[in-house]
């Protein structure tokens, strides 16, 4: 079974950086849609950023030119580097896995991200 592990979060000054890590286990990335969400308190989960097996990656509005999508195949690890983090990027982040054919999904447990001063 497929288990996603994430760390990285934790608590970082307005225009700061953070890089997010997920490490899968029992899965293949060429299979699978990688993706991270985040909720915050009282909203709903909402997609940040994906990339497919082919690298091509889509980023929720917010985030476009701060947030970068990234994946390394050999170390079966999807990366999520923040940049200019401002106060509303704080949420729970949250890993995922879409089976590109199945449309089965895992997520990890998720990280705490605080952006304050």
């Amino acid at each position: 079974q497929v288990q996603l592990v994430e760390s990285g979060g934790g608590l970082v000054q307005p225009g700061g950086s953070l890089r997010l890590s997920c490490a899968a286990f029992g899965m293949v990335f060429e299979t699978n849609i990688l993706g991270w969400y985040r909720q915050a308190p009282g909203k709903q989960r909402e997609l940040v950023a994906s990339i497919s097996a082919d690298d091509n990656s889509n980023y929720e509005d917010s985030v476009k030119g701060r947030f970068i999508i990234s994946k390394d195949n050999a170390k079966l690890t999807v990366y999520l580097q923040m940049n200019s983090l401002k106060p509303e990027d704080t949420a729970v982040y949250y890993c995922n896995a879409k089976g590109v054919y199945t449309g089965r999904e895992k997520w990890g447990q998720g990280t705490q991200v605080t952006v304050s001063s």
